[in-house]
């Protein structure tokens, strides 16, 4: 049975190093079958667990409700938010 190579460019850096470790202890052929056999059982809720940014949700709580009273608009490019000597900057985002 072969099997299709692994695309190591979707790998995330924890994975790719996870492989290139266990082709030096067992080997190029038998590495491949065993990563892809974890990879296959790896859970794919911790994934989705690890990309919410807290801070970002409560931005979101905290503005949302404004938003729907027409209390608040947001522009289309958007606005960037930073910390600055005891103080919240908010600016026009200027990249667009």
């Amino acid at each position: 049975m072969t099997m299709a190579p692994i695309n190591e460019k979707a790998l995330t850096k924890g994975e790719l190093r996870k492989l290139t470790a266990l082709r030096r202890s067992i080997g190029d052929e038998l590495a491949e079958k065993v990563f892809a056999e974890w990879l296959r059982k790896k859970p794919a809720k911790i994934l989705a667990a690890t990309l919410r940014d807290r801070n970002a949700d409560r931005i979101v709580e905290t503005l949302l409700p404004m938003i729907e009273r027409k209390q608040l608009t947001i522009r289309r490019g958007g606005y960037l938010i930073r910390r600055g000597r005891g103080r919240v900057i908010v600016e026009p985002n200027a990249a667009r």
